[in-house]
C-alpha cells in the first residue's frame, strides 16, 4: 500500500511540472485542510477548525494577530472603567452580510446567546463567563460588567465571534450548517456547505476591514494526508495545511512549491479517565474484566504512564521534527510557561517501579483511544505510545477512529485514555488551565474540553486567582503555580507541542498564524 501511495505522488509531481503553475492573479482560491469542520455555528463546538472557519464569516469585538497578540476588530478601543467594568467602543458603519448595521445591541444579545447553545460538545461559554452583566450605554458603546477584576476581559472576546439579534433570534445550529443563518459581518459569505467535503465562499465586497484578494474560495476538507499533498501537486488545490511531517523536506526543497511555518500553541496530550472512582471502562486486569477500581485515580499510575513515553523519539520519528517534546501547556517563552520545565527522557524501568509501588506488580491491561484525521500523525502517535506503555507493563490496545466518533465518545467520557489537542490562540496558560485542566463547571464555561473530568481545588483556587488579577507579573506567577500543580498531578499528559507548517504553489504568500488558523484572507499573490 505504502508503494502504491509513494507512486501515486509522482505521478502526481510528473503532472504537477507538465501542468505548470496556475496564475497568480486568478481570482478563486482553492485550499485544502486536515481537519473536518463540524460546524458553521461559532458558538457550538470550540474547535480550531472551526473558529478558522468562523473567522471567514463573522468577526469578534478583539482578534490575534499572527503571534497571538489582541488586536482591533469590530471594537475600535477597550478600557476598564472600574475594577468590575469593561466599556469597548464599536466600529461605525459596519453591517452584516444581509445589510443590518451592527450595533451595541447585537453584543448584547450574542453574549447571552453563548452559553446556552443546546448539545455544545466543547463550548464557547468559557468566554462569556466573566461576564455578569452587559450595559447597551449607546449603538456603538457598550460596557461588560463582571464579578470583580477580569483582566482577560479583552482576549476571551476575541474567540466569540458576534451575531445579529434580528437575524439570529432562536437560531438552530442546523440552520447555520444549511448556510441559512450563516451570516456574519466577515470578509466572506457562504455560497454551499457540504459537511464533510467543502465550503464554497464568496467575497463580502462591503467587509470593512482590508478587502481579500479572492472572489471565490473553495475550502476542501481532504483528511488523508497523502491525498492533501497529491491535491497540491496535481494542481487541483493551491494551497494546504497540516503538510504531512513525511513530505515537508521533499517539498521544502522543490522550487515549484513554497513553504509557510512557525511555532505553534497546540499541545498535543492525554487525558485520562478521573470522573470514576469504580471501574474504568477500558482498564482490565489480566483475565480481560474491568478492574474494580479506576487505577488513573492514581497519581503514580499516571506519572508512571507519563515516565513510560518517550517524546524525543515521537518527535523526532513520529513527528519528524515538526514538534517539539512537551512537558506542560506552553512553549517556552509563553504567557505563563514555567521556565526550565522540560520534558523528561522516557524511563520505562522507572515506570514499572511506580506501577508496582501502586499495587500493580504485573501491569494490567488499557485501551488507548484518539482519532486517526484530526492531528498530524495522531494515528502513528497513539501506536507509538500503546508500544511504550506495553514495554513499560501497562500492556496497551490502541483504537484510532474519524474524529467525528471519537470526539463524542469523549465528550460523553466513555474511554479511559485518549489522545487529544489544544490549541491555545490566546498564547497565554489560562486558556489550556481554564479549558482542559478546571474542575468542569458548565455554568461557569470551566472546563468545556476537560475530557477526563479532572478536579484539583488546589488548581483551581490558584487559576481563579490569575484571573482576578489585573498586574501581569502577579498574574502570570499564579498561572505558573496553577500549571505546576496540573502537571504534578498529572491532570493530563503533555506530550508534544506541533509546529505549524502550510504548503502552496509557487506566486502565492501566507501569514502563517501561530494558532495555525487557515484562513484564505491570509493568502494573497506574491507582488509582481
Amino acid at each position: 500500500m505504502r508503494h502504491v501511495a509513494q507512486a501515486a505522488l509522482a505521478a502526481c509531481l510528473s503532472s504537477f511540472a507538465l501542468g505548470g503553475i496556475l496564475p497568480a492573479a486568478a481570482q478563486t482560491l482553492n485550499l485544502a485542510v486536515g481537519a473536518p469542520v463540524t460546524s458553521l455555528d461559532p458558538h457550538y463546538h470550540a474547535l480550531s477548525p472551526n473558529y478558522a472557519v468562523a473567522d471567514m464569516l463573522f468577526d469578534s469585538l478583539t482578534s490575534f494577530d499572527a503571534r497571538a497578540r489582541v488586536v482591533a476588530r469590530l471594537a475600535e478601543s477597550w478600557r476598564p472603567v472600574a475594577e468590575d467594568g469593561w466599556e469597548f467602543k464599536l466600529r461605525p458603519g459596519v453591517t452584516f452580510h444581509n445589510g443590518n448595521a451592527f450595533t451595541a445591541e447585537d453584543v448584547a444579545f450574542t453574549v447571552a446567546r453563548v452559553p446556552t447553545v443546546p448539545n455544545s460538545p466543547s463550548s464557547y461559554g468559557i468566554y462569556t463567563r466573566a461576564i455578569r452583566r452587559v450595559e447597551v450605554m449607546d449603538p456603538l458603546t457598550v460596557r461588560f460588567h463582571t464579578s470583580g477584576p477580569y483582566p482577560l476581559l479583552p482576549v476571551d472576546l476575541a474567540q466569540v465571534e458576534m451575531l445579529d439579534s434580528e437575524t439570529h433570534a432562536n437560531p438552530l445550529t442546523e440552520e447555520f450548517n444549511s448556510g441559512k443563518l450563516a451570516i456574519g459581518t466577515g470578509p466572506f459569505r457562504v455560497m454551499a456547505h457540504r459537511n464533510g467535503d467543502r465550503i464554497e465562499y464568496a467575497r463580502n465586497d462591503a467587509y470593512f476591514g482590508d478587502r481579500p484578494h479572492w472572489a471565490r474560495v473553495s475550502y476542501r476538507m481532504i483528511t488523508n494526508d497523502a491525498a492533501r499533498t497529491a491535491a497540491l501537486l496535481s494542481g487541483d488545490v493551491d494551497f494546504i495545511d497540516q503538510v504531512p511531517t513525511s513530505d515537508i523536506a521533499k517539498l521544502r526543497g522543490d522550487a515549484r512549491v513554497q513553504i509557510s511555518e512557525i511555532d505553534g500553541l497546540r499541545l498535543i496530550f492525554l487525558a485520562l479517565d478521573h470522573s470514576r472512582e469504580a471501574a474504568s471502562p477500558f482498564a482490565m486486569g489480566e483475565d480481560g474484566r474491568p478492574l474494580p477500581r479506576n487505577p488513573l485515580k492514581d497519581v503514580r499510575v499516571r506519572r508512571a504512564l507519563s515516565m513510560a513515553i518517550d517524546r524525543g523519539a515521537i518527535a523526532e520519528r513520529v513527528m519528524e521534527g515538526a514538534a517539539t517534546p512537551a512537558a506542560q501547556l506552553l512553549p517556552a517563552g509563553a504567557f505563563g510557561s514555567i521556565p526550565g520545565l522540560v520534558a523528561q527522557r522516557g524511563d520505562p524501568d522507572g515506570a514499572r517501579r511506580l506501577l508496582a509501588e501502586a499495587g500493580y506488580p504485573n501491569g494490567f491491561r488499557l485501551t488507548l483511544h484518539g482519532p486517526n484525521d484530526r492531528y498530524m500523525n495522531d494515528a502513528r502517535i497513539i501506536q507509538a505510545i500503546g508500544q511504550m506503555w506495553t514495554r513499560a507493563g501497562v500492556r496497551t490496545s490502541v483504537e484510532a477512529q474519524p474524529w467525528a466518533t471519537f470526539v463524542g465518545r469523549a465528550g460523553r467520557q466513555e474511554l479511559s485514555a485518549m489522545l487529544v489537542g489544544w490549541g491555545t490562540s490566546s498564547g497565554e496558560a489560562s486558556s489550556p488551565l481554564r479549558s482542559l485542566l478546571a474542575t468542569f463547571n458548565a455554568q461557569r464555561g470551566f472546563g468545556g474540553s476537560n475530557r477526563g473530568r479532572y478536579s484539583n481545588p488546589a488548581m483551581d483556587a490558584a487559576m481563579d486567582e490569575a484571573l482576578r488579577t489585573l498586574d501581569d507579573e502577579k498574574r502570570e506567577a499564579l498561572l505558573r503555580e496553577a500549571t505546576r500543580i496540573g502537571m504534578e498531578d498529572v491532570g493530563i499528559i503533555p506530550v508534544h507541542i506541533q509546529k505549524n507548517v502550510w504548503a502552496m504553489r509557487r506566486g502565492l504568500r501566507h501569514e502563517a498564524r501561530a494558532d495555525e488558523l487557515t484562513r484564505a484572507q491570509d493568502v494573497r499573490p506574491m507582488q509582481p
